[in-house]
């Protein structure tokens, strides 16, 4: 009974030991089969191309030019000929004033005048000092002058045609040191750009420029550079340049917002698909993975970006030309890792 029962014993471990066996050698090809399982990648071979090199400033759109319209000296107003937002040409009447001055100072001309020329006449007869004369014509001269300029200052005339942007005073309001109306001329508008002290040899006068303003989203506004100012800021390392903008439908206003974009050149750079830019989390860091042909793995690279081209990216510098690099399956990866291409 007792070798029986030995027997059973060494039955059943060698069953239980032959089933251990098993457990590991099973584990043991799982383990093997996932390491072998390597990540799935799309690759795409990217090359050098000509880009146009461009870069983009934010300025204010201006009016052409903003008149002031008041007269010389303060006057009561008789009556407002226009309003906020009319529209007006050059040399249109805008604002009549009080009279009374003028009404006074034609009587004065007249009076002078009459002295002026009863003095005038006996001097040319010997009745008269030529000092007095003298006197006579001068005192005429002033009241002559005083006239006219009051004449200039009874009715207040644009001297451009634009667009009223402001209106101070009331009809019988005596003017003071604001202007009654303020008229802008905006067929044309222009902004004002600061560019980089490095372009300062690129941009040239007529360059084109290209607009956009937040009021009409992507539209695009063509204008071109007209003046460029010939000091550099010595704080910020630019320089002034104006753009215009053409404005014939007046759709443009002065105070939007505008992006500015300056073409200006073209340089060969690699390009590659915005698929394999990838951005690193918590910074601006831009990278991709490259694929190395001789080992099979990738590598990480970080990159500066350049434009957007569509579905493109210019990029300055991280990436050689003929490069292989990962756009599809990058989640997974890590730096000199193999992968197996799809």
């Amino acid at each position: 009974m007792k070798f029986r029962f030995v027997k059973s014993l060494l039955l059943v471990g060698a069953i239980f030991g032959a089933a251990c066996s098993g457990e590991k050698k099973e584990a043991k090809q799982v383990n093997e089969e996932q390491q072998q399982e390597l990540p799935k990648v799309t690759v795409t071979e990217v090359s050098r191309q000509m880009v146009t090199q461009q870069t983009s400033f934010t300025g204010t759109v201006e009016a052409e030019v903003v008149n002031n319209i008041s007269p010389q000296q303060p006057r009561r107003i008789n009556q407002l000929l226009v309003d906020v937002g009319d529209h007006v040409t050059k040399g249109q009447t805008l604002v009549k004033l009080d009279e009374s001055a003028l009404v006074q100072a034609k009587a004065q001309l007249d009076n002078y005048k009459m002295e002026y020329d009863r003095a005038k006449e006996l001097y040319e007869f010997g009745g008269a000092s030529r000092s007095e004369y003298d006197a006579r014509k001068m005192a005429y001269e002033v009241a002559q002058t005083t006239y006219d300029n009051l004449l200039e200052n009874t009715t207040l005339t644009s001297p451009v045609a634009g667009v009223v942007s402001a209106r101070n005073y009331d009809n019988g309001d005596m003017t003071g040191g604001l202007p009654v109306f303020v008229v802008m001329q905006i067929k044309p508008v222009k902004i004002f750009i600061n560019v980089s002290e490095s372009l300062y040899s690129t941009v040239k006068k007529g360059m084109p420029v290209y607009v956009t303003l937040d009021s009409y989203g992507d539209e695009v506004f063509e204008g071109k550079i007209v003046r460029i100012y010939p000091t550099i800021d010595n704080a910020t390392r630019t320089f002034r340049a104006e753009v215009s903008l053409p404005n014939n439908d007046e759709r443009i206003r002065p105070g939007m917002f505008a992006r500015v974009t300056l073409p200006h050149g073209e340089a060969e750079h690699v390009v590659v698909p915005d698929v394999a830019v990838q951005k690193l989390t918590g910074s601006g860091d831009r990278y991709v993975w490259i694929y190395n042909d001789g080992d099979g793995t990738v590598s990480y690279s970080k990159i500066e970006v350049g434009r957007r081209l569509d579905n493109r990216f210019e990029i300055l510098s991280g990436v050689e030309d003929g490069a292989k690099v990962v756009i599809t399956g990058q989640n997974t990866l890590t730096n000199g890792a193999k992968v197996e291409l799809n």
